[in-house]
């Protein structure tokens, strides 16, 4: 699958189901394959992940604004995450990048990322330490 040129897009579908009642849980089906301009590579979540989506407050205001969209780039962001193989700071702008290629109006995404800004640090799994050439 080429990479598309100079533009962040989603190659794939997201396909999941719910992991079992009583948890918002779901699992990939099918692998979901993004290009992030940000990389200049892409991100490929394999089937079998788990994720919860955005953890978005339940508070009635915030849900209703932000609750229930960008589903794929939420899934991007806890993969990268849970990863760690790129630094924090980067993840979160990677799922701002995927929340624009979703088609996510501004006034939606900026909010989304501040978020993970602030709140995303206690599950984000620390990038590997780099080795310094002797």
């Amino acid at each position: 699958m080429a990479p598309p040129a100079n533009s962040s897009e989603f190659l794939t579908k997201l396909r999941d189901e719910r992991v079992s009642l009583g948890t918002k849980d779901r699992v990939l089906l099918a692998p979901l394959v993004y290009y992030s301009a940000l990389l200049a590579d892409l991100v490929i979540v394999p089937a079998g992940f788990v994720t919860d989506y955005a953890s978005v407050p339940r508070a009635p205001l915030t849900y209703w604004l932000f609750g229930g969209i960008g589903d794929e780039a939420a899934v991007i962001h806890d993969f990268l995450y849970e990863e760690g193989k790129v630094r924090r700071d980067m993840a979160d702008n990677v799922y701002l990048e995927a929340l624009g290629a979703m088609g996510i109006p501004e006034w939606q995404r900026g909010p989304m990322w501040a978020a993970v800004r602030v709140f995303g640090s206690r599950r984000y799994k620390s990038a590997p330490a780099t080795t310094k050439a002797a």
